[in-house]
């Protein structure tokens, strides 16, 4: 990846581009801006063989996130507490997965958590749930835990559009993950489960940063009082 970064410089003569924010980064006053949020642009659909692997714009040091999900022709898994059996259409792996995996389902490890501590900047230009807006982010597994920090960062110059776009994919993401027959539920448990890992992260700089804040206003504060 480096050599094709320095051909390209070398051929267009440009400087190299410059890596998006991380979490605990500075963030320009007004929000980020949204051609920022991804590291590289989304890939194309992929099978779920490889979903753990790369993902929308992959992050150093982050979690990959799964490929939005192909077709599957098995029957989704079966509520928590029901037996799975041949004649309701699953077969034996079907069966062997949903053992092994007890009363996991997708999103069932996301919905323990909370937005707690995520602030939202404002947004003056936009009206939208923000705690629903939240939930849906954290629960994803296409995003990195950088490319959801970057997407809140850049929430005050998101249109209308785009935040009511952004939360129909999350949506379709989610209804079509848990349709998916249950031998993909070991898969895909270990995915929620680094992802919510990688929002507790988020969880943690959110209250960093808001401590840098307050000491800067202290600070700040302090020298008009001194008239400095």
């Amino acid at each position: 990846m480096a050599d094709d970064d320095q051909t390209t410089t070398q051929q267009t003569g440009g400087t190299p581009p410059v890596p998006p924010p991380r979490p605990g980064d500075s963030v320009p006053d007004g929000g980020l801006d949204p051609t920022m949020v991804f590291a590289t642009p989304p890939t194309p659909p992929k099978s779920m063989q490889q979903a753990g692997g790369g993902g929308m714009g992959d992050d150093d040091g982050t979690s990959g996130g799964a490929n939005p999900p192909p077709q599957d022709a098995g029957p989704p898994p079966p509520p928590v507490g029901v037996v799975a059996t041949k004649e309701m259409g699953y077969d034996d792996e079907d069966i062997r997965v949903l053992g092994e995996v007890g009363n996991y389902r997708f999103g069932s490890i996301g919905i323990a958590l909370t937005n707690d501590n995520i602030r939202v900047p404002a947004h003056a230009e936009t009206q939208f749930d923000e705690q629903m807006f939240l939930t849906l982010l954290r629960g994803s597994i296409s995003l990195t835990r950088d490319e959801k920090w970057r997407i809140i960062q850049a929430i005050p110059k998101l249109s209308q559009f785009q935040v009511d776009e952004l939360q129909k994919i999350l949506e379709e993401e989610q209804r079509k993950f848990s349709e998916l027959s249950p031998k993909h539920l070991s898969q895909l448990m270990k995915l929620e489960q680094k992802h919510s890992e990688d929002w507790k992260d988020l969880q943690i700089v959110s209250v960093q940063d808001t401590a840098k804040a307050q000491e800067k206003n202290q600070a700040e504060e302090i020298r008009k009082q001194l008239g400095l």
